[in-house]
Parts: structure tokens; sequence; C-alpha cells
């Protein structure tokens, strides 16, 4: 099964993809993650993103193909995988096209008002990256991870500023995903503003038709 997962800013992406990837036992391929990871790394890839992502912006096409074009080659996903975070524009869908057939896309629809209050409110853990929010899934021991007990951090992006503009680029530059997607025929909208629980459910349904 291979998938990929749309959605604005803190949707939900990241949380119902590790639930996925768990249910189905396929592989979860985040270029968020991936690029963090070359920031913290310091490489060259990673200093070009780095000063772009902090100011709520988008790497560029050719960067980002590059490492997905990569990774969805590794063994792992032999089986499948899951999509979160690409692709962002109607180009890079086009280049995913090119590159593999994909069997689902998976919108994760909610107001704006709701993701920017669950951006700002949004925790991770810089050691394990588990995604923790202090409205929906917060940690058990405020500010520390469930899973490796280090404690957790916000991401310079997750203020007010650069949550609204970081939505708006989904919208500017995303939604028109959703078009694209529904005109192939493979993409189904679920309700965001649900039960965490409720929109695992709600997806797996989707997917099982």
């Amino acid at each position: 099964m291979k998938l990929v997962l749309i959605g604005a800013p803190a949707a939900g992406k990241g949380t119902q993809a590790a639930r996925l990837v768990e249910h189905y036992g396929i592989a979860h391929i985040s270029t968020g993650d991936m690029l963090r990871e070359e920031v913290a790394k310091g490489t060259e890839l990673g200093n070009q993103a780095k000063s772009i992502m902090a100011a709520g912006g988008l790497v560029s096409d050719e960067l980002i193909i590059a490492i997905v074009q990569e990774r969805i080659k590794k063994d792992d996903c032999a089986k499948g995988f899951i999509l979160d975070g690409f692709p962002r524009t109607v180009v890079q869908a086009e280049k995913l096209e090119e590159m593999v057939k994909l069997d689902h896309v998976v919108y994760i629809s909610a107001p704006d008002e709701v993701m920017l209050e669950r951006l700002t409110a949004r925790e991770s853990c810089p050691k394990c990256g588990a995604i923790y929010n202090k409205l929906s899934l917060p940690a058990k021991v405020a500010g520390i991870c469930d899973k490796c007990g280090e404690a957790l951090t916000q991401r310079k992006d997750d203020t007010p500023e650069a949550g609204k503009k970081r939505i708006q680029t989904f919208h500017d530059q995303s939604e028109p995903l959703v078009d694209f997607y529904s005109k192939e025929g493979i993409l189904f909208e679920v309700d965001g503003t649900q039960a965490i629980d409720d929109i695992t459910k709600a997806i797996v349904a989707g997917l099982d038709k």
C-alpha cells in the first residue's frame, strides 16, 4: 500500500502516520523529519534547509524530490509506505507520479483556527521524535517524553506568527493537491477535528473499502 497524507500543519498527519505504519506494517516517510535530521547533522542540504524552515517557508522541489527518490528505493519500502509532508505542490505530485503509482491519498481537514491553536500547543521529543500536544495529546508528565524521558521542546516555527504563515503556505501551495488527487480518483477526506482515535478509525475504514 502506497499512501500520501495531506493536511495543513498540525492537522495530525504525523500522529496518524505513526498509527497507520503500525497497523499496516509499512514504512513512514516524513520529509520534515528527514530535513530536520539533515539540519541536526549540519550537512550541506541541512544548512540550505535550515533558514527556509525557520521562516516557515518550503525547501525547493529539486531538493525534496531528490531526498524522496532515494528514500523510496530502500528495502523497508518494499511492502509500501506512507508519505507525510510530500508532495506539497502539484509540481511535486506530478514528479511523484513519474516515480511511483499511489493507492490512496488521505486529506485530513480542519479549520485554520483549530490548526493554529494546535500548532502553538505542540511539543516534540528531540531524542526519539515522539510528538505531543498540550491540548489533545499531552505527555503524562508535563514537559517530559513518555517514551524515553527526554525533556520536550517546541519547534521554532510553532509560534503564532510562523504558524499563520505556514497555514497560509498550505492554502496557497498544497491545497490544490486536493483537486489534483480527486481527479485521479484516489483521494478521500477525513474530518481532522475528531478525537485522534476516531480519525484513525475513519482513515482505516476508508483504506479498507
